[in-house]
């Protein structure tokens, strides 16, 4: 690209969990969160990775963690739920699109450029598991037929009020953002999402983004090298980033409206055009941006 790295350093002393249900064992974490001085210059990666290979990990090189660390290091956690059309939708559970790629392939560019301790393997929670407040940072996708129950809407509630962030992501058009927009009403009576600004740090915390980014599935994202169209219906044509903050005005939550990281995670190997456009110019800057920013806030 390239982007030189802003390098945050995290004080203990402002660090504030005294209030937060979250497990504070991860605390560790940030002490080693800075980022590695150096540019995302993801290309020399590319050829090793062309494709989507079958296997258990799809392809995503292994790493190895002190046995004595682990559980101290930054787990990407994917918000397991249920939706209108489980039972019918040809990729059954929508909470789980683009499972285990984008999910493996994120973690592994992140432990990559950055300081970051990084699991290799991700994880699958509920809301309603006790294990949710060991994790200060979830990743969910495909609200637009998400239904939440009396006590997922509760645990959810919890968890972003005690210190939790949760990063929405991959849904388009009005209807499935209505359909967000009303669940989580039901979770926060008193709040509603807001549009964040470009200014906002999430777009310049690590890497600069001078525009938000609409991210499309790697066909469309493709065929945008002739058309230029980046976005998936003609009703989601705008690329939103919506949140939602406590009472203390920290960010709880960044909706990514119109747009799809996970497939600029999941597909970085699939066609050069969309890995230079999409993955590497936009995904995962943003991705990182957005992880970086909740874990120092």
């Amino acid at each position: 690209m390239p982007h030189d790295l802003f390098i945050p350093t995290v004080c203990m002393s402002r660090l504030r969990l005294t209030q937060s249900p979250l497990d504070k064992r991860w605390l560790t974490t940030l002490l080693a969160l800075t980022l590695l001085a150096s540019s995302l210059d993801l290309n020399a990666q590319y050829g090793r990775r062309f494709g989507k290979p079958e296997g258990e990990r799809a392809g995503v090189p292994e790493w190895n963690l002190q046995a004595a660390f682990r559980p101290d290091v930054f787990t990407f956690v994917r918000i397991f739920y249920g939706s209108y059309s489980d039972s019918y939708g040809r990729w059954g559970k929508k909470c789980m699109i683009d499972h285990p790629e984008s999910d493996l392939n994120f973690s592994y560019r992140l432990e990559e450029l950055t300081s970051l301790k990084v699991d290799p393997d991700g994880k699958v929670v509920s809301l309603t598991d006790p294990d949710l407040f060991n994790y200060p940072f979830v990743y969910l996708i495909e609200p637009g037929e998400m239904v939440l129950q009396k006590e997922e809407r509760n645990a959810l509630r919890k968890y972003l009020l005690g210190g939790g962030f949760m990063m929405i992501d991959d849904f388009w058009g009005p209807s499935e953002y209505e359909n967000l927009r009303l669940e989580l009403s039901r979770v926060f009576p008193d709040r509603e999402p807001k549009e964040i600004p470009i200014e906002h740090p999430i777009f310049n915390f690590v890497f600069p983004l001078e525009e938000k980014p609409q991210i499309p599935n790697v066909g469309r994202g493709t065929e945008s090298q002739f058309d230029g169209i980046t976005f998936e219906r003609w009703d989601a044509q705008t690329p939103f980033y919506k949140g939602m903050w406590d009472d203390k005005e920290r960010l709880m939550m960044v909706i990514c409206h119109n747009t799809d990281l996970g497939d600029g995670w999941e597909w970085e190997g699939a066609n050069q055009y969309y890995f230079k456009e999409f993955s590497e110019k936009k995904a995962y800057p943003l991705g990182i941006n957005i992880v970086m920013y909740a874990l120092t806030h």
